[in-house]
């Protein structure tokens, strides 16, 4: 397993102000605008656009944003959900109908309308201080001029070097003479860049009117989506109320359903319950009952959560000390044999920003296209990559993701906000599509319960226990009397060659006025500051 940062680094530290993110290019675009008088919401708005060109594998304006921010380091938190939508014709009939009995990863059917545009343009206009078109002019030079490919995006890269159709627009593009760009090569989007100059000039409306969206529905169309011009003219994310957790004496904010941040919350509570593992966070029983703890959260997750303007969403319910009670409850010393099997697909990407300036504003933001290079599909005009986060709908009739038309899909992406005594200390995220629920309750409880620094609980290696299956995915470093042990208790740990999600936080040290960044080694980004 290849790391692409050395581990074993000291956090980061700044006075003045901070930014976090998975590519060296999106942290110095977020520094660059922070320093030209940009605030936190502009410099990850900016940082964001770049990482849609540098990062190609992980996100794009062709897919779905979330974000919360905290205007000076308060905790009257600025919360939205940026996911987008099924297409409006869209209904179980028609999928039975046409004998379609599964979403598949490149289909046109899991292409969701884009919601990140019009989040970003909302952000900026109610929080911002920079104009859209000045945010973009960074993202727009590295498409025109061309970006080099870090080491993780060319693993990425060479990992899906089979899922590309040869012939396709994004194929053509990563794959010039059908062989994948690799480490060093350079990438340049001119298309991309044309599109990021037409929504510089017009704003949202860039994207969801004119050329660009005629070219993504026309693309669609025809390939068999139901999408069409109307779908993407109605698009409008919403202002959402975060919900919380105390945890060990902190307060845990997170955006409410149809994200995951619930589960992230419930986890954190549950783990709470326990004492301290003596022999820390690889004690055998600890480790078993975060396994334990992530089955039972995933199982409820999978049974109640998702759009809540499509029927009723348990939050309060899922969250009441009663039903923390019962998970706890639930963890014996042994694996529970009887969850159901789920038919959710498997983690996917997705790229995290936070950024902290010098008035304390704070941004935690995220950014996604699900799938490593989402659909696959690939606007040819305008070089629109689009998303298949519709992958988290159901066709099953009854179950609470079953698709529907204008319904938003079970999301993974989660931004969040630690505070402590009414100001907020830490915007931070996990990257990993499923994974990031329980990698916020692995992170937070390794720097919280076991003392760890900020960079520390990134680099300690991760287990998961992936939903739907018996496995727990492992990284390798998790010594082999431990996965011993896993087996004893019942579980299926698989050690894989990959790496498990991504991470970047800020800590604000209000006491001293310092910031603490930590970015994680399994990217290729970091945290820098002045």
């Amino acid at each position: 397993m290849t790391y692409f940062k050395k581990i074993g680094e000291p956090p980061v530290v700044a006075k003045n102000a901070m930014a976090a993110t998975s590519h060296p290019l999106s942290t110095e675009t977020a520094l660059e605008i922070l320093k030209a008088g940009g605030n936190a919401m502009d410099a990850a708005v900016a940082a964001c656009a770049v990482q849609c060109v540098v990062e190609p594998q992980s996100t794009s304006i062709g897919g779905d944003c979330f974000a919360m921010y905290a205007a000076g380091g308060g905790i009257d938190y600025i919360a939205y959900n940026g996911s987008g939508r099924a297409a409006a014709a869209a209904n179980l009939k028609w999928f039975s109908d046409n004998g379609i009995t599964e979403i598949a990863q490149t289909s046109p059917h899991a292409v969701t309308i884009p919601g990140a545009v019009d989040a970003w343009d909302r952000l900026i206009t109610d929080h911002g201080r920079m104009s859209l078109k000045a945010l973009l002019v960074p993202a727009i030079k590295y498409a025109k001029d061309g970006c080099k490919i870090l080491p993780r995006v060319a693993t990425d890269f060479n990992n899906n070097s089979d899922y590309l159709t040869a012939g396709t627009p994004s194929a053509e593009l990563f794959m010039p003479n059908g062989k994948m760009l690799v480490k060093g090569d350079i990438l340049r989007q001119t298309a991309l860049a044309n599109t990021l100059e037409i929504i510089g000039e017009e704003g949202r409306d860039g994207f969801y009117f004119g050329n660009v969206v005629q070219d993504m529905v026309g693309c669609l169309q025809e390939l068999g989506g139901l999408q069409t011009l109307d779908d993407f003219k109605n698009v409008k994310g919403d202002y959402v109320t975060p919900i919380k957790a105390h945890y060990k004496g902190y307060d845990v904010y997170q955006c409410p359903p149809n994200g995951q941040g619930i589960i992230a919350l419930m986890l954190l509570k549950v783990m709470e319950r326990f004492d301290v593992a003596k022999d820390g966070v690889f004690d055998s029983a600890r480790v078993h009952r975060e396994i334990e703890a992530g089955r039972i959260a995933y199982h409820q997750r999978d049974s109640y959560i998702g759009d809540p303007d499509h029927g009723y969403v348990p939050a309060t319910e899922m969250l009441s000390e009663d039903n923390i009670t019962r998970m706890y409850e639930m963890i014996s010393d042994r694996r529970i044999n009887d969850l159901p099997d789920f038919e959710l697909p498997n983690h996917r990407d997705t790229v995290y920003i936070s950024v902290v300036d010098k008035d304390r504003n704070c941004a935690s933001f995220i950014n996604t296209i699900f799938g490593t290079f989402g659909s696959g599909i690939m606007a040819p005009k305008t070089g629109v990559l689009l998303h298949n986060r519709g992958r988290g709908f159901s066709l099953q009739a009854g179950h609470i993701n079953a698709i529907a038309g204008n319904k938003r899909p079970l999301h993974t992406i989660i931004p969040a906000m630690v505070a402590r005594d009414g100001r907020t200390i830490m915007p931070f995220g996990v990257m990993g599509g499923q994974y990031q629920a329980f990698g916020h309750m692995q992170f937070l409880s390794r720097m919280i319960e076991y003392d760890y620094d900020i960079q520390q609980a990134m680099d300690l290696p991760r287990f998961f226990p992936v939903p739907g299956t018996d496995d727990v995915e492992v990284e390798a470093g998790i010594d082999d009397a431990l996965l011993d042990d896993m087996r004893q208790r019942g579980h299926n740990p698989v050690v894989s060659g990959n790496l498990i999600g991504g991470s970047q936080a800020i800590w604000i040290d209000w006491q001293k006025g310092t910031l603490i960044g930590g970015s994680d080694p399994r990217k290729d980004g970091c945290a820098a500051g002045y």
